[in-house]
């Protein structure tokens, strides 16, 4: 069996992973992101040797792509980003089961806040990856469900199938492609479904995810800026903005701030609100 990841990451660049090692790096499509500042390992400037040099940081710190890899976390590492929206929304009971993918593992079902946290928090679009039995064994002994053990596939629509069929009632799941969205919603229409890695996406695919979606994140995607954002309920973020698309979106984020104990400014304006830090340039 090949040891080999494909992620899409930092500018939605294809990055190929084998054997612990960076064997490839595409090149970046966008040239700054205000978020990839805040990296543990920051990149001022995108460009193919920065993104590198992130995505060692990140085998090396906690095992990515490896065996090793670490799949239980904590910290919050943004403030609005999918793993802490969803892993707040177990600890809240406002959900009781997370849809992921994780590398080593492919498409999880999760129940903890620690594993939605520690297998989303540091993870970029993971197109495809290698199964180890030893991530799978970490996160089935934290209670986590794996979907095809054998071959680590990424079928988020069968990941949601299963957590229904386990029992879970209240069922979140991250996808990537508005059409696992569009299937997901027509099969589950109670699931909350939360659109994550949008850069690139046409405005036929940004409609689709608007129609679809509870909660999408804009990453770089100008579509989604402009579909999503102007019949959002709600806005968090600014540089990196998540919109929520329906009640069940927007009482997540609301009771995430409710709940938190940061400072806040409250306002009423026209959607989408952005600030001076963007990533660029917006595709």
């Amino acid at each position: 069996m090949n040891d080999e990841h494909v992620i899409e990451a930092i500018g939605k660049c294809r990055i190929v992973i084998r054997d612990g090692k960076v064997v490839e790096v595409g090149e970046p499509i966008i040239r700054d992101c205000p978020l990839a500042k805040r990296f543990a390992c920051p990149i001022p400037s995108i460009d193919r040797d920065s993104v590198r040099a992130n995505i060692e940081h990140r085998i090396a710190s906690f095992g990515m792509c490896t065996p090793g890899r670490a799949v239980e976390e904590t910290r919050e590492f943004v403030g609005f980003g999918a793993s802490e929206i969803l892993s707040f929304g177990l600890h809240a009971g406002l959900i009781d089961a997370v849809v992921l993918a994780c590398d080593g593992a492919g498409t999880v079902v999760v129940n903890t806040p620690a594993l939605v946290q520690g297998i989303g928090g540091r993870m970029s679009g993971l197109v495809s990856t290698t199964p180890y039995p030893e991530v799978i064994g970490r996160i089935e002994e934290s209670g986590g469900m794996i979907i095809d053990p054998l071959h680590a596939s990424i079928d988020q629509v069968a990941g949601v199938t299963c957590a229904y069929e386990k029992g879970y009632r209240t069922v979140a799941v991250t996808v990537a492609k508005p059409d696992d969205a569009v299937r997901i919603r027509d099969h589950y229409p109670d699931a909350l479904i939360f659109l994550v890695h949008s850069t690139g996406l046409t405005p036929d695919e940004a409609a689709l995810a608007t129609s679809s979606c509870d909660l999408v994140t804009a990453c770089a995607s100008r579509p989604i800026r402009e579909i999503a954002g102007r019949v959002a309920l709600v806005q968090a973020g600014v540089a990196i903005p998540v919109f929520a698309l329906t009640e069940k979106g927007k009482t997540l984020i609301i009771e995430k701030i409710r709940q938190g104990k940061d400072p806040l400014l409250v306002k009423t304006t026209r959607l989408p609100a952005s600030g001076d830090q963007q990533p660029g340039p917006l595709i």
